[in-house]
């Protein structure tokens, strides 16, 4: 049976190298906090400040490697959910790709860490990832430049599973008055009515750019991001997929900071575009 995160994080002083259900990962834990990032996918798995609870939800029973894993940020790119990808991964290569740890800046107070994918993931864009961690705050950045030669779009999102003691009592704050496009009743296009509870399944994409607020019982996260005009909100409800176990269902809640069809992006030869995603604790 393999280890949990947490037993990998409880044996790592330091920084290391180790394998979660055949994943590769890395493992960091220190005196600001603790830190988990997969080599498949780039994906941060786990982040919790020294004496606090883990931030992002991983489920325990991952489908087996090369499968994509749920939880943490997934990074769905060069494609979030488009229609025109048939035969093709589900969100994207880049969350099932292998990811290199380029380089690991380590300091008192926090730890910043650069991947690149092993592989060309895309004939025109290339991606790369920057994670920034400490005892406050999370920064994850997914950058992609066009390095090719005619002008060219893409979507994307950085699918963030937020660790909460129970789904349906969660609150978010910040998304009253924005559009949205509701997944559910066939992207029929609502107005959100104050706050946002989450009564059982839900799949939505706001057309909107602020900063949120989570509450869930008595924290308070705030979730911000830079480069994106749709924030997606989802819950699975009744309808759990299979690699999360039932009594796991209600402590999740995926608030993502998103490039869709509402706000796709276009590079022109030698330009960039940076996605970046904030999340800090509510004083």
């Amino acid at each position: 049976m393999s280890e949990s995160l947490s037993a990998l994080i409880e044996q790592t002083q330091g920084r290391r190298d180790a394998t979660w259900h055949d994943f590769s990962v890395h493992v960091i834990n220190e005196a600001w906090g603790s830190l988990v990032v997969a080599h498949q996918g780039a994906q941060l798995l786990h982040f919790a400040p020294k004496g606090q609870r883990n931030w992002l939800w991983t489920t325990p029973t991952p489908k087996p490697a090369p499968g994509a894993i749920r939880g943490g940020i997934p990074l769905c790119w060069p494609w979030f959910g488009d229609a025109d990808t048939a035969g093709e991964p589900a969100h994207g290569r880049a969350r099932t790709a292998t990811w290199r740890l380029d380089a690991v800046d380590e300091h008192e107070e926090g730890v910043e860490l650069h991947l690149t994918p092993t592989e060309p993931l895309d004939s025109q864009l290339t991606p790369r990832v920057v994670i920034q961690a400490n005892a406050k705050r999370l920064n994850v950045e997914l950058i992609t430049e066009h390095t090719g030669d005619t002008p060219t779009s893409f979507t994307q999102a950085l699918h963030t599973y937020l660790s909460v003691d129970d789904a349906f009592d969660v609150r978010i704050e910040g998304l009253a008055g924005a559009r949205y496009l509701d997944k559910l009743e066939g992207f029929k296009e609502k107005t959100q009515q104050g706050e946002l509870g989450i009564r059982g399944g839900l799949d939505r994409i706001y057309h909107s750019s602020r900063p949120l607020l989570l509450r869930s019982g008595s924290a308070q996260r705030r979730i911000a991001k830079q480069g994106s005009d749709s924030s997606v909100v989802w819950h699975p409800g009744d309808q759990r997929p299979g690699d999360i176990p039932a009594e796991e269902n209600t402590h999740f809640v995926c608030v993502e900071a998103a490039c869709t069809q509402l706000d796709r992006v276009w590079l022109a030869p030698g330009s960039q575009h940076l996605l970046s995603q904030h999340l800090s604790l509510e004083e």
